[in-house]
Protein backbone atom coordinates (compact mmCIF):
# COMPACT_ATOMS: atom_id res chain seq x y z
CA UNK A 1 0.00 0.00 0.00
CA UNK A 2 1.61 3.32 -0.99
CA UNK A 3 4.86 1.62 -2.38
CA UNK A 4 5.89 2.16 -6.06
CA UNK A 5 7.29 -0.69 -8.04
CA UNK A 6 9.58 -0.21 -10.97
CA UNK A 7 10.00 -3.13 -13.54
CA UNK A 8 13.67 -3.86 -14.56
CA UNK A 9 13.37 -4.87 -17.87
CA UNK A 10 16.78 -5.88 -18.42
CA UNK A 11 16.49 -8.66 -15.50
CA UNK A 12 12.91 -9.15 -15.32
CA UNK A 13 13.02 -8.12 -11.75
CA UNK A 14 10.31 -6.26 -9.94
CA UNK A 15 12.39 -4.50 -7.52
CA UNK A 16 10.40 -1.52 -4.24
CA UNK A 17 11.37 1.74 -4.20
CA UNK A 18 14.63 1.15 -6.56
CA UNK A 19 15.66 -0.21 -10.12
CA UNK A 20 18.79 -1.49 -11.69
CA UNK A 21 20.53 1.90 -11.23
CA UNK A 22 19.99 1.52 -7.32
CA UNK A 23 22.89 -1.41 -6.77
CA UNK A 24 21.82 -1.17 -2.88
CA UNK A 25 18.33 -1.81 -3.46
CA UNK A 26 16.98 -5.54 -2.35
CA UNK A 27 15.53 -7.74 -4.82
CA UNK A 28 13.34 -10.67 -4.38
CA UNK A 29 12.40 -11.70 -8.18
CA UNK A 30 9.01 -12.47 -9.37
CA UNK A 31 7.39 -13.42 -5.71
CA UNK A 32 4.41 -14.38 -6.66
CA UNK A 33 1.87 -16.61 -4.68
CA UNK A 34 1.52 -20.21 -4.75
CA UNK A 35 2.51 -23.30 -3.24
CA UNK A 36 6.32 -23.47 -4.06
CA UNK A 37 5.96 -19.69 -2.37
CA UNK A 38 4.56 -20.89 1.24
CA UNK A 39 6.77 -23.87 1.69
CA UNK A 40 9.59 -21.29 0.71
CA UNK A 41 8.09 -19.78 3.77
CA UNK A 42 8.72 -22.83 5.83
CA UNK A 43 11.65 -23.50 4.67
CA UNK A 44 12.91 -20.14 5.71
CA UNK A 45 11.50 -19.84 9.17
CA UNK A 46 12.97 -23.64 10.39
CA UNK A 47 16.32 -21.65 8.80
CA UNK A 48 15.74 -18.65 10.67
CA UNK A 49 15.25 -21.00 13.88
CA UNK A 50 18.18 -22.48 13.33
CA UNK A 51 20.10 -19.42 13.19
CA UNK A 52 18.68 -17.63 16.01
CA UNK A 53 19.46 -20.74 18.55
CA UNK A 54 22.71 -21.00 16.72
CA UNK A 55 23.78 -17.33 16.97
CA UNK A 56 24.42 -17.88 20.96
CA UNK A 57 26.29 -21.47 20.95
CA UNK A 58 28.49 -19.80 18.29
CA UNK A 59 29.47 -16.49 20.04
CA UNK A 60 30.22 -19.01 23.58
CA UNK A 61 31.73 -22.01 21.95
CA UNK A 62 35.32 -20.54 22.98
CA UNK A 63 35.05 -19.28 26.39
CA UNK A 64 36.18 -22.49 28.23
CA UNK A 65 39.33 -22.21 26.17
CA UNK A 66 39.76 -19.29 27.30
CA UNK A 67 38.70 -20.04 31.06
CA UNK A 68 38.63 -22.95 32.04
CA UNK A 69 35.12 -23.84 33.14
CA UNK A 70 33.08 -20.87 31.96
CA UNK A 71 30.02 -21.59 30.88
CA UNK A 72 29.24 -23.43 27.24
CA UNK A 73 25.62 -23.27 25.50
CA UNK A 74 26.78 -25.97 23.13
CA UNK A 75 28.21 -27.91 25.01
CA UNK A 76 25.74 -27.91 27.93
CA UNK A 77 23.31 -29.40 25.18
CA UNK A 78 25.70 -31.61 23.63
CA UNK A 79 26.48 -33.64 27.06
CA UNK A 80 22.66 -33.67 27.83
CA UNK A 81 21.76 -34.89 23.69
CA UNK A 82 24.78 -36.87 23.34
CA UNK A 83 26.94 -37.66 26.90
CA UNK A 84 28.77 -36.21 28.92
CA UNK A 85 32.17 -38.49 27.90
CA UNK A 86 31.61 -37.26 24.21
CA UNK A 87 32.07 -33.61 24.81
CA UNK A 88 35.06 -34.42 27.16
CA UNK A 89 36.51 -36.12 24.05
CA UNK A 90 35.82 -32.85 21.93
CA UNK A 91 37.06 -30.36 24.66
CA UNK A 92 40.49 -32.49 24.47
CA UNK A 93 40.68 -33.48 20.74
CA UNK A 94 40.33 -29.15 20.09
CA UNK A 95 42.62 -28.21 22.97
CA UNK A 96 46.05 -28.29 21.22
CA UNK A 97 44.70 -26.85 17.95
CA UNK A 98 42.47 -24.16 19.05
CA UNK A 99 44.97 -22.78 21.70
CA UNK A 100 47.52 -21.58 19.58
CA UNK A 101 45.40 -19.24 17.54
CA UNK A 102 42.33 -18.99 20.99
CA UNK A 103 41.85 -15.22 19.59
CA UNK A 104 41.61 -15.73 16.13
CA UNK A 105 39.29 -18.17 16.86
CA UNK A 106 37.06 -16.37 19.46
CA UNK A 107 36.57 -13.75 16.83
CA UNK A 108 35.68 -16.08 13.79
CA UNK A 109 33.10 -17.77 16.07
CA UNK A 110 31.59 -14.58 18.21
CA UNK A 111 31.25 -12.38 14.22
CA UNK A 112 30.20 -15.81 13.39
CA UNK A 113 27.17 -15.88 15.53
CA UNK A 114 26.68 -12.25 14.33
CA UNK A 115 26.32 -13.59 10.84
CA UNK A 116 23.77 -15.85 12.20
CA UNK A 117 21.59 -13.09 13.08
CA UNK A 118 22.46 -10.94 10.31
CA UNK A 119 21.22 -13.23 7.51
CA UNK A 120 17.40 -13.82 8.23
CA UNK A 121 17.41 -9.69 8.80
CA UNK A 122 18.65 -9.34 5.80
CA UNK A 123 16.32 -11.64 3.51
CA UNK A 124 13.33 -10.25 5.14
CA UNK A 125 14.14 -6.84 4.63
CA UNK A 126 14.91 -7.80 0.85
CA UNK A 127 11.21 -9.50 0.53
CA UNK A 128 9.91 -6.50 2.92
CA UNK A 129 12.19 -3.81 0.63
CA UNK A 130 13.43 -2.43 3.14
CA UNK A 131 16.12 -0.43 1.26
CA UNK A 132 18.05 1.37 3.54
CA UNK A 133 18.17 -0.59 5.98
CA UNK A 134 18.93 -3.45 3.36
CA UNK A 135 21.67 -1.63 2.40
CA UNK A 136 23.26 -0.80 5.74
CA UNK A 137 22.72 -4.19 7.12
CA UNK A 138 24.34 -5.67 3.55
CA UNK A 139 27.47 -3.62 4.15
CA UNK A 140 27.66 -4.45 7.84
CA UNK A 141 27.12 -8.17 6.84
CA UNK A 142 30.08 -8.49 4.27
CA UNK A 143 32.36 -7.21 5.99
CA UNK A 144 31.88 -9.11 9.45
CA UNK A 145 32.41 -12.40 6.93
CA UNK A 146 35.67 -11.16 5.68
CA UNK A 147 36.94 -10.47 9.30
CA UNK A 148 35.52 -13.64 10.86
CA UNK A 149 37.29 -15.45 7.65
CA UNK A 150 40.15 -13.47 8.47
CA UNK A 151 40.35 -15.56 11.72
CA UNK A 152 39.47 -18.86 10.62
CA UNK A 153 42.11 -18.58 7.90
CA UNK A 154 44.74 -17.72 10.44
CA UNK A 155 43.96 -20.56 12.44
CA UNK A 156 44.35 -22.55 9.84
CA UNK A 157 47.71 -21.16 8.46
CA UNK A 158 49.15 -21.61 11.77
CA UNK A 159 47.69 -25.31 11.97
CA UNK A 160 49.14 -28.17 10.03
CA UNK A 161 46.61 -29.76 8.57
CA UNK A 162 48.00 -33.11 10.69
CA UNK A 163 47.33 -31.70 13.82
CA UNK A 164 44.05 -29.38 13.23
CA UNK A 165 40.94 -30.14 15.00
CA UNK A 166 39.29 -33.78 13.24
CA UNK A 167 42.73 -33.81 11.09
CA UNK A 168 43.81 -33.39 7.57
CA UNK A 169 40.36 -33.79 6.10
CA UNK A 170 38.35 -31.59 8.16
CA UNK A 171 41.41 -28.69 7.73
CA UNK A 172 40.98 -29.36 3.85
CA UNK A 173 37.11 -28.97 3.37
CA UNK A 174 37.19 -25.84 6.17
CA UNK A 175 40.00 -24.09 3.57
CA UNK A 176 36.98 -24.87 0.84
CA UNK A 177 34.45 -23.57 3.09
CA UNK A 178 36.41 -20.19 3.66
CA UNK A 179 37.34 -20.16 -0.28
CA UNK A 180 33.90 -20.11 -1.18
CA UNK A 181 32.38 -17.53 1.56
CA UNK A 182 35.04 -15.57 0.74
CA UNK A 183 33.75 -15.43 -2.96
CA UNK A 184 30.51 -15.64 -2.78
CA UNK A 185 30.44 -12.44 -0.71
CA UNK A 186 32.72 -10.49 -2.90
CA UNK A 187 30.90 -11.52 -6.11
CA UNK A 188 27.79 -10.47 -4.44
CA UNK A 189 29.02 -7.24 -3.56
CA UNK A 190 30.50 -6.78 -6.87
CA UNK A 191 26.89 -7.38 -8.78
CA UNK A 192 25.05 -5.04 -6.23
CA UNK A 193 27.61 -2.54 -7.21
CA UNK A 194 27.60 -3.23 -10.93
CA UNK A 195 23.22 -2.66 -10.56
CA UNK A 196 22.99 -7.26 -11.36
CA UNK A 197 20.10 -8.09 -8.26
CA UNK A 198 19.58 -11.43 -9.40
CA UNK A 199 23.43 -12.08 -9.69
CA UNK A 200 23.70 -10.58 -5.92
CA UNK A 201 20.93 -12.28 -4.82
CA UNK A 202 22.28 -16.18 -5.89
CA UNK A 203 26.10 -15.05 -4.54
CA UNK A 204 24.63 -14.17 -1.17
CA UNK A 205 22.33 -17.36 -0.68
CA UNK A 206 25.17 -19.36 -1.77
CA UNK A 207 27.53 -17.16 0.79
CA UNK A 208 24.70 -17.99 3.32
CA UNK A 209 25.05 -21.58 2.18
CA UNK A 210 28.25 -21.90 3.19
CA UNK A 211 28.02 -20.17 6.66
CA UNK A 212 25.42 -22.54 7.13
CA UNK A 213 27.18 -25.34 7.53
CA UNK A 214 28.21 -24.76 10.86
CA UNK A 215 25.41 -24.98 12.64
CA UNK A 216 24.13 -27.81 10.36
CA UNK A 217 27.55 -29.93 11.95
CA UNK A 218 26.19 -29.08 15.20
CA UNK A 219 23.12 -30.72 14.57
CA UNK A 220 24.87 -33.67 13.39
CA UNK A 221 26.77 -34.13 16.52
CA UNK A 222 23.93 -34.17 18.18
CA UNK A 223 21.89 -36.91 15.93
CA UNK A 224 24.79 -38.78 14.00
CA UNK A 225 25.95 -40.46 17.82
CA UNK A 226 22.26 -41.91 17.65
CA UNK A 227 22.60 -43.73 14.68
CA UNK A 228 26.47 -44.84 14.90
CA UNK A 229 26.67 -45.30 19.12
CA UNK A 230 30.46 -45.45 20.48
CA UNK A 231 31.31 -42.69 16.81
CA UNK A 232 34.01 -39.98 17.81
CA UNK A 233 33.75 -36.82 17.06
CA UNK A 234 36.36 -36.92 14.28
CA UNK A 235 34.27 -39.81 12.75
CA UNK A 236 31.12 -37.95 13.05
CA UNK A 237 32.75 -35.20 11.17
CA UNK A 238 34.42 -37.59 8.51
CA UNK A 239 30.28 -38.40 7.78
CA UNK A 240 29.15 -34.74 8.08
CA UNK A 241 31.46 -33.90 5.30
CA UNK A 242 30.45 -36.50 2.54
CA UNK A 243 27.63 -34.72 2.47
CA UNK A 244 26.82 -30.91 4.13
CA UNK A 245 28.49 -28.61 1.67
CA UNK A 246 26.29 -30.73 -1.42
CA UNK A 247 23.48 -29.87 1.12
CA UNK A 248 23.97 -26.45 1.86
CA UNK A 249 24.63 -25.43 -1.95
CA UNK A 250 21.71 -27.36 -2.42
CA UNK A 251 19.66 -25.53 0.13
CA UNK A 252 20.86 -21.75 -1.81
CA UNK A 253 20.01 -23.40 -5.23
CA UNK A 254 16.24 -24.64 -4.06
CA UNK A 255 16.34 -20.52 -2.32
CA UNK A 256 16.99 -18.83 -5.41
CA UNK A 257 14.64 -20.47 -7.78
CA UNK A 258 11.77 -20.40 -5.45
CA UNK A 259 12.92 -16.32 -5.70
CA UNK A 260 13.23 -16.37 -8.85
CA UNK A 261 9.65 -16.68 -10.81
CA UNK A 262 10.94 -15.57 -14.46
CA UNK A 263 10.25 -17.79 -17.35
CA UNK A 264 12.97 -16.15 -19.91
CA UNK A 265 16.01 -14.09 -19.54
CA UNK A 266 16.36 -11.47 -22.48
CA UNK A 267 18.64 -11.87 -24.62
CA UNK A 268 18.84 -15.53 -23.37
CA UNK A 269 18.64 -17.58 -26.75
CA UNK A 270 19.93 -21.66 -26.96
CA UNK A 271 21.43 -23.76 -24.54
CA UNK A 272 24.90 -24.10 -22.80
CA UNK A 273 23.96 -27.69 -21.64
CA UNK A 274 22.64 -29.33 -24.44
CA UNK A 275 21.97 -33.31 -24.93
CA UNK A 276 25.63 -34.12 -25.52
CA UNK A 277 26.90 -32.25 -22.98
CA UNK A 278 24.61 -33.35 -20.21
CA UNK A 279 25.40 -36.98 -21.66
CA UNK A 280 28.87 -36.43 -21.49
CA UNK A 281 28.93 -34.99 -17.91
CA UNK A 282 26.73 -37.97 -16.51
CA UNK A 283 29.18 -40.29 -18.29
CA UNK A 284 32.42 -38.50 -16.29
CA UNK A 285 29.92 -38.33 -13.22
CA UNK A 286 29.46 -42.06 -13.26
CA UNK A 287 32.90 -43.18 -13.83
CA UNK A 288 33.69 -40.47 -11.11
CA UNK A 289 31.13 -42.09 -9.05
CA UNK A 290 31.86 -45.51 -9.80
CA UNK A 291 35.52 -45.27 -8.80
CA UNK A 292 34.39 -43.43 -5.47
CA UNK A 293 32.45 -46.31 -4.39
CA UNK A 294 34.73 -48.64 -4.93
CA UNK A 295 37.45 -46.82 -2.95
CA UNK A 296 35.00 -46.18 -0.17
CA UNK A 297 33.86 -49.72 0.07
CA UNK A 298 37.21 -51.08 0.14
CA UNK A 299 37.81 -49.22 3.56
CA UNK A 300 36.13 -51.60 5.50
CA UNK A 301 33.17 -50.61 7.58
CA UNK A 302 34.18 -46.98 8.25
CA UNK A 303 34.04 -47.18 4.29
CA UNK A 304 30.64 -48.23 4.18
CA UNK A 305 29.52 -45.78 6.43
CA UNK A 306 30.89 -43.18 4.60
CA UNK A 307 29.31 -44.49 1.49
CA UNK A 308 25.95 -44.38 2.75
CA UNK A 309 26.16 -40.94 3.88
CA UNK A 310 27.69 -39.36 0.26
CA UNK A 311 25.35 -42.17 -1.85
CA UNK A 312 21.90 -41.24 -0.17
CA UNK A 313 21.90 -37.31 -0.45
CA UNK A 314 23.26 -37.04 -3.67
CA UNK A 315 21.04 -39.40 -4.92
CA UNK A 316 17.84 -37.41 -3.52
CA UNK A 317 19.56 -34.21 -4.67
CA UNK A 318 19.91 -34.98 -8.31
CA UNK A 319 16.48 -36.38 -8.67
CA UNK A 320 15.17 -33.43 -7.38
CA UNK A 321 17.48 -31.39 -9.77
CA UNK A 322 16.58 -33.65 -12.68
CA UNK A 323 12.92 -34.03 -12.33
CA UNK A 324 13.02 -29.92 -11.45
CA UNK A 325 14.29 -28.91 -15.17
CA UNK A 326 12.18 -31.84 -16.76
CA UNK A 327 9.17 -29.97 -15.23
CA UNK A 328 10.21 -26.68 -16.53
CA UNK A 329 10.62 -27.91 -19.50
CA UNK A 330 7.49 -29.34 -19.98
CA UNK A 331 5.87 -25.88 -18.92
CA UNK A 332 7.86 -23.88 -21.31
CA UNK A 333 9.97 -21.99 -18.89
CA UNK A 334 13.00 -21.96 -20.63
CA UNK A 335 14.91 -20.04 -18.41
CA UNK A 336 14.15 -22.63 -15.03
CA UNK A 337 15.29 -25.59 -17.34
CA UNK A 338 18.66 -23.95 -18.03
CA UNK A 339 19.46 -23.49 -14.63
CA UNK A 340 18.30 -26.21 -13.67
CA UNK A 341 20.70 -27.90 -16.31
CA UNK A 342 23.38 -25.96 -15.31
CA UNK A 343 23.21 -27.39 -11.58
CA UNK A 344 22.57 -30.83 -13.06
CA UNK A 345 25.83 -30.91 -15.21
CA UNK A 346 27.74 -29.49 -12.42
CA UNK A 347 26.59 -32.31 -10.11
CA UNK A 348 27.20 -34.94 -12.12
CA UNK A 349 30.67 -33.73 -12.78
CA UNK A 350 31.25 -33.39 -8.99
CA UNK A 351 31.96 -37.21 -8.59
CA UNK A 352 34.47 -37.15 -11.64
CA UNK A 353 36.46 -34.36 -10.07
CA UNK A 354 36.05 -35.80 -6.10
CA UNK A 355 37.60 -38.59 -8.08
CA UNK A 356 40.43 -37.11 -9.27
CA UNK A 357 41.04 -34.50 -6.85
CA UNK A 358 42.28 -37.88 -4.19
CA UNK A 359 45.49 -39.01 -6.00
CA UNK A 360 46.36 -35.09 -6.23
CA UNK A 361 45.40 -35.26 -2.66
CA UNK A 362 47.56 -38.44 -1.47
CA UNK A 363 50.73 -37.31 -3.40
CA UNK A 364 51.02 -32.88 -2.58
CA UNK A 365 49.95 -33.84 1.18
CA UNK A 366 51.33 -37.04 1.55
CA UNK A 367 47.46 -38.36 2.84
CA UNK A 368 45.97 -41.96 3.00
CA UNK A 369 43.59 -43.16 0.85
CA UNK A 370 40.58 -42.67 3.32
CA UNK A 371 41.70 -39.23 4.73
CA UNK A 372 42.14 -38.37 0.61
CA UNK A 373 38.68 -39.93 -0.05
CA UNK A 374 36.52 -37.90 2.23
CA UNK A 375 38.29 -34.35 1.02
CA UNK A 376 37.95 -35.20 -2.37
CA UNK A 377 34.50 -35.93 -1.82
CA UNK A 378 34.07 -32.67 -0.10
CA UNK A 379 36.35 -30.68 -2.16
CA UNK A 380 34.16 -31.70 -5.61
CA UNK A 381 30.85 -30.91 -3.37
CA UNK A 382 31.67 -27.52 -3.20
CA UNK A 383 34.12 -26.45 -5.65
CA UNK A 384 31.17 -27.61 -8.55
CA UNK A 385 28.36 -26.20 -6.88
CA UNK A 386 30.37 -22.86 -6.73
CA UNK A 387 31.44 -23.33 -10.26
CA UNK A 388 27.55 -24.07 -11.06
CA UNK A 389 26.67 -20.21 -10.02
CA UNK A 390 29.66 -19.08 -11.57
CA UNK A 391 28.31 -20.06 -14.49
CA UNK A 392 24.40 -19.37 -14.41
CA UNK A 393 26.24 -16.06 -13.59
CA UNK A 394 28.03 -16.11 -17.06
CA UNK A 395 25.02 -17.28 -19.12
CA UNK A 396 22.88 -14.04 -17.72
CA UNK A 397 25.75 -11.86 -18.42
CA UNK A 398 26.17 -13.21 -21.45
CA UNK A 399 22.31 -12.47 -22.34
CA UNK A 400 22.64 -9.12 -21.10
CA UNK A 401 25.64 -8.89 -23.60
CA UNK A 402 23.93 -10.25 -26.46
CA UNK A 403 20.50 -7.82 -25.84
CA UNK A 404 23.19 -4.58 -25.49
CA UNK A 405 24.57 -5.29 -29.06
CA UNK A 406 21.03 -6.46 -30.65
CA UNK A 407 19.97 -2.95 -29.55
CA UNK A 408 22.96 -1.32 -30.90
CA UNK A 409 22.31 -2.92 -33.84
CA UNK A 410 18.85 -1.48 -33.97
CA UNK A 411 19.81 1.91 -33.58
CA UNK A 412 22.68 1.92 -36.14
CA UNK A 413 20.69 0.37 -38.49
CA UNK A 414 17.76 2.99 -37.44
CA UNK A 415 20.25 5.95 -37.93
CA UNK A 416 21.41 4.99 -41.25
Amino acid sequence: MGRTTSTDTSTGSVTGEGSRQDPGAPTVIGTGAGRGIRWGRVSALAVTVVCLVYAPIAMTELWPYATPGAPAIGEWLLGRSVSAEFVADAVRDRMGPYTRSLIPLIVHSVLGGLLMLLGPVQLLSAVRRRIRLHRVLGTVFAVTVYVSMAGAALYLLRTPPAEAFSGAAFWIVLATILVGTVGSVTFGVLAAVRGFPDLHQRWLLLCYGFLMTAPLLRIEWGVLPALYPGLSLQDVNRVAIMHLGALVAFGALLASRALDRRTEVPGLTGTWVPAPVLVAAHVLGAAGLGWTTGALLDQGAQGRRLFLAYLVPYVLTYAVVAVRARRARERGAVWAREEWRLHLAAQCLAPAFSAATVPVLERTMGLDRITSLIAGVGVGAGMLSYAAVALVSLRILHGREVLARQREFIGADGSN
